[in-house]
């Protein structure tokens, strides 16, 4: 082989494993901006339950100081109501963790 198309040759391959190495970094930065995003979402989801509890609390907190037993039972059903839906919401997006010591090779 002479020496320009050996050459040719090595650039060819320097090109290709450096087209290899840019796809790689893309799909990593993309996996990270995917990440980012949902870190966003699952903040802002966070923040929502918070609000969510501070306003059942105000409430459940009024209905105690005006002595209205009904008031205070429909704030105790909407609690109830509220937690099963966000247990649910938690339960469905909770990837399942093996036991310590479960094996890899087994999923």
């Amino acid at each position: 082989m002479d020496n320009e198309r050996w050459i040719r040759v090595e650039f060819e391959r320097i090109n290709r494993k450096l087209n290899a190495l840019l796809i790689g970094g893309l799909i990593e930065m993309a996996t990270l901006a995917d990440l980012a995003i949902k870190v966003q979402r699952n903040n802002e989801v966070d923040a929502s339950a918070i609000l969510l509890l501070q306003g059942i609390k105000a409430a459940l907190d009024e209905a105690i100081l005006s002595g209205n037993p009904a008031e205070i039972q429909r704030l105790s059903d909407e609690l109830g109501t509220s937690t099963e839906a966000l247990a649910a919401a938690v339960a469905a997006n909770t990837p399942t963790v093996p036991p310590p010591g479960a094996s890899a090779r087994g999923r």
